[in-house]
């Protein structure tokens, strides 16, 4: 059997969310996907609330990660804590409300891992190794597949760790640019690859922003409030492939939608 996995882009503001609800139920209808992961960590702007939380999992999200914005909205630490299906990188703090993953059922019995981790190069580097938190994890997470959400700024890093993470995880992607890439491969050792799924959110804009904030900052204007861009929406998503028997990803495609 060969088992269809949707990682889906950051979802950005409120636009995000109804693009998701929109695109994601047909998305999954027509790939077959058997399990689907969303980063929801921008759905309220910065942060996600309990509100977006519940209408991404509507949407047919079996599992949100988050990210650097996770303590955004506070009210969200009661929701960490009382729902499995939503994890924080797991590199935070210990001390820290929820988790950082997760194992849950899958077509077949299959036991599915998720694994969700921040980067350190240009973010905040008060959190634990990324690469010596997975080394700890995998190893007791009694998963048939394991998935890696790499929530990193740099692609570098992103790089670093899914070779370093070949042949233990199915499939590993990135998250936070909100700029898809085009590396969608096969690792040596059987690991699914994208540095970026992209995101989730207003087209026409600045990774999700209206694009004259942005310029304004990049022109050293005075600091403004950001804001969503109006318009269409588009929806950055990456389909893995998993070989059910040797739990090897065997192909990884962009299924983008774009309106």
């Amino acid at each position: 059997m060969q088992l269809h996995i949707l990682a889906v882009g950051d979802v950005v503001s409120r636009s995000g969310v109804s693009c998701l609800r929109r695109q994601l139920p047909g998305l999954r209808r027509l790939h077959g996907v058997h399990f689907t992961v969303v980063n929801g960590e921008n759905a309220a702007g910065v942060g996600l609330t309990a509100e977006d939380g519940e209408d991404i999992f509507s949407a047919g999200a079996d599992v949100i990660t988050l990210g650097n914005h996770t303590w955004s909205k506070m009210k969200i630490t009661r929701f960490l804590e009382d729902n499995r299906y939503i994890l924080r990188p797991a590199n935070f703090p210990q001390r820290l409300p929820g988790r950082g993953w997760g194992v849950y059922e899958g077509p077949m019995g299959l036991r599915i891992g998720v694994v969700n981790l921040i980067g350190r190069v240009e973010m905040d580097p008060n959190v634990d190794n990324p690469f010596t938190v997975a080394d700890s994890l995998l190893p007791k997470m009694e998963a048939d597949v394991v998935l890696v959400d790499f929530h990193a700024e740099a692609t570098s890093e992103k790089l670093a760790m899914g070779w370093y993470l070949d042949g233990r995880a199915a499939a590993l992607w990135g998250t936070h640019t909100h700029v898809p890439t085009a590396d969608c491969r096969v690792l040596p050792k059987g690991t699914g690859y994208v540095t970026d799924l992209g995101m989730t959110g207003p087209r026409d804009s600045v990774i999700g922003i209206q694009p004259q904030i942005s310029i304004n900052k990049f022109l050293g204007g005075l600091p403004r409030r950001y804001e969503p861009a109006p318009g269409p929406c588009q929806l950055n998503a990456v389909l893995f492939t998993v070989d059910s028997e040797t739990h090897a990803c065997v192909s990884v495609e962009r299924v983008d939608v774009w309106n």
